[in-house]
């Protein structure tokens, strides 16, 4: 397949499974809540992803109250980070920046002016911990749980994230690797390119996503003239 490419004004990108594998961490922690929540663990892995942690609280765990489940959410967070080091400092995989991420966020970096942005279900504490210790290129527009009411697939954060570089969603590309964040990323009226870090590609079809690929060795992202060139190599 030929090259095929957009040119926009920013690119949003996801952080858990797009520029980073918090998988062993996440997947640690959840096996803590397991027995006290009465967990099947298989559909809260297969289901939680890509929503936002105060959210999961309230779904999974029945922690209704908002106060009560950020709480909870902030916790749980934080275990994840602890879980990532404990594995990390045993020789395993703990947080890891996923395969051309590095690429493409220093390419973006060179830009003059600030043309990406993070935007997160997690929330500011755990992404603030999580970047670093996963060696993410410096950002310098970061959007949580924290800043939005609505978390993914509605598509509030989305419309932060283009806010915050003054910009339109419809003249960027969101990133994606979970089904709630592409509906998310279409809702917002971005282009949407999703990745296959989390989910197989079956899953990903049929949601609005204008390109699928393995991960992001497969694109290119270029400043050019204050704007961005995304390319899809195949």
């Amino acid at each position: 397949m030929s090259p095929q490419s957009v040119t926009v004004d920013a690119v949003l990108f996801d952080m858990d499974g797009t520029l980073l594998d918090s998988t062993p961490g996440v997947e640690a922690t959840w096996e803590q809540y397991k027995e006290k929540y009465d967990l099947d663990l298989d559909e809260v892995l297969k289901h939680a992803h890509g929503m936002r942690t105060q959210d999961n609280m309230k779904n999974w765990c029945g922690i209704k109250g908002e106060e009560e489940s950020a709480k909870e959410a902030e916790k749980f967070e934080g275990l994840i980070v602890e879980n990532a080091k404990r594995l990390q400092d045993m020789g395993k995989t703990g947080l890891i920046i996923l395969p051309g991420v590095k690429d493409i966020l220093e390419s973006l970096n060179t830009a003059p002016e600030p043309c990406w942005s993070i935007v997160t279900s997690a929330r500011y504490k755990y992404a603030s911990a999580a970047l670093p210790t996963a060696a993410v290129p410096p950002h310098h527009h970061l959007v949580t749980a924290n800043d939005v009411q609505n978390g993914k697939p509605n598509p509030e954060p989305y419309l932060k994230g283009a806010a915050k570089l003054g910009v339109d969603t419809k003249n960027c590309v969101v990133v994606e690797d979970a089904p709630s964040g592409i509906k998310a990323g279409v809702a917002a009226g971005a282009h949407v390119l999703a990745v296959c870090t989390s989910f197989p590609r079956e899953m990903l079809e049929g949601l609005g996503a204008e390109w699928i690929v393995e991960d992001l060795t497969h694109v290119r992202a270029e400043p050019i003239d204050g704007r961005v060139k995304v390319t899809i190599l195949d």
